[in-house]
């Protein structure tokens, strides 16, 4: 296998000693108490939120965003004709490419996709489908790529919101803006926009308690149409924990949206001056 000698890449095999703590041993019994949550949030609080515009030259249109911890850079490019197309198509294609940096994540990813990152890919291309105008660009297709920098939770909801904006800002037709915000579940807890270590809890089952409600819900929307783009679940949860979670994520989703509004109204004003 050839090997990049430009870049100087850590051991494949490395992991932090986090892994190793007692938060991972079955063997060890430990309560979770999600009623003080580490940085002192709320059960239905978001992180806070930083978002800017125009952060890659080189992109017709880019984002970037920050929740909390999490960053995402979003960059969006010039329509192209689609690629290996017989006949002419009367829809515009996205094309959508999710990755985590090598250095996001606890555990060193590789470069090349993984098969969590195609499936994220997939999320968010169907995610944004409903809000952009297809017809308005007949038999071209739009590249998304959105690149993890650092992995601290939620993600792909951050993902969503900074290619929704990129899009915005590269001046694509779209119906609306896309918000997403996640959830984790974990019995009767309800986390909205939770951390990485809330996600590796909501995500363990505990031993004997096959019907234990644990999970995570991530939930794209268009706030100014009251309709939902897409939706992501990961675990097992009850049909009453789930409706709850997607009234929980839309009210969230409508606090989002001006958020994006005013980061776009503000670039504008910034061109304008």
């Amino acid at each position: 296998m050839p090997v990049d000698h430009k870049r100087i890449n850590g051991p494949d095999v490395s992991v932090p000693y986090q892994i190793y703590s007692d938060t991972d041993n079955k063997d060890v019994k430990i309560k979770h108490d999600f009623t003080k949550r580490k940085d002192k949030r709320a059960m239905n609080e978001m992180r806070k939120i930083f978002l800017k515009t125009g952060v890659v030259s080189q992109a017709k249109g880019s984002a970037y965003i920050e929740m909390g911890t999490t960053k995402v850079v979003c960059s969006v490019f010039d329509p192209r004709e689609v690629p290996n197309k017989n006949g002419y198509c009367m829809q515009g294609e996205i094309y959508c490419e999710f990755k985590f940096a090598s250095f996001s994540c606890w555990k060193r990813k590789i470069h090349q996709q993984n098969a969590e990152e195609k499936q994220y890919s997939l999320m968010l291309q169907r995610a944004l489908e409903p809000a952009v105008c297809l017809h308005e660009f007949p038999n071209f297709q739009v590249d998304v790529y959105a690149m993890v920098l650092d992995n601290a939770g939620s993600s792909l909801a951050a993902a969503i919101m900074a290619a929704s904006v990129a899009l915005a800002n590269a001046g694509v037709p779209m119906f609306g803006l896309v918000t997403a915000s996640t959830i984790g579940l974990y019995d009767k807890q309800f986390l909205v926009d939770p951390t990485d270590l809330e996600e590796e809890i909501c995500n363990t089952l505990p031993e004997q308690q096959d019907d234990f409600n644990h999970g995570i819900i991530t939930l794209a929307s268009l706030p100014q149409h009251g309709q939902i783009s897409e939706v992501f679940l990961i675990g097992s949860i009850d049909t009453n924990s789930v409706i709850h979670a997607t009234e929980l994520l839309t009210t969230t989703n409508k606090e989002i949206c001006p958020v994006l509004q005013q980061c776009l109204v503000k670039t504008i004003m910034k061109l304008h001056n």
